[in-house]
């Protein structure tokens, strides 16, 4: 293949032949023209890039709409990515909108944590934390052993703390966000 070669004339033709066929298929995946098209630069960047090993693609129609097909999808993920982060970031300005108080906002913040904890976790952490029961008042409440008591309560803090640290992580990354216009 003269591509490999670095034929600039050759990669030309390879990308007017192929255009519109992958303009079509990225479309169907993708619903987006712009997006097809954007996609379709970064391909063929990608087959400039790496034109040396060209030569060792046996048959390159294949090669070509597996390698647009994957970044398709990653460009998708990349999109639904950018969309949850967009909806975290809406929810949490929400809470700070609602109330001034950042200690309110932290509670809030906490309570949704709490949520999100099986129903046993949940018990456990809110006998211990709210109700301030030992693990052993909890155990005999409950019906079950200290160290079961002990271990539900790793977990609970462990998943409370994983929660917080990503809704940090996205308060962070709006501010950064929002510090780069200025």
């Amino acid at each position: 293949m003269e591509v490999a070669k670095g034929d600039e004339k050759a990669f030309r033709q390879l990308y007017n032949r192929w255009h519109p066929a992958l303009g079509v298929y990225i479309f169907r995946v993708t619903k987006s023209r712009e997006l097809a098209a954007e996609i379709i630069q970064d391909v063929f960047l990608k087959i400039w890039m790496s034109r040396e090993t060209l030569s060792e693609i046996d048959n390159f129609k294949p090669y070509l709409f597996i390698m647009s097909r994957n970044q398709a999808l990653n460009a998708l993920r990349k999109i639904m990515r950018e969309m949850k982060l967009s909806e975290e970031w809406a929810s949490l300005k929400e809470d700070v909108v609602r109330t001034d108080n950042p200690e309110l906002v932290h509670l809030s913040m906490l309570d949704e944590a709490i949520d999100t904890l099986s129903p046993r976790q949940k018990e456990i952490y809110l006998l211990h934390r709210h109700e301030r029961l030992t693990y052993l008042q909890i155990a005999g409440k409950l019906g079950i052993g200290k160290e079961s008591v002990k271990t539900h309560l790793q977990l609970a803090i462990k998943a409370i703390t994983k929660f917080l640290q990503s809704k940090i992580i996205v308060v962070f990354l709006v501010a950064e966000k929002l510090l780069s216009f200025f």
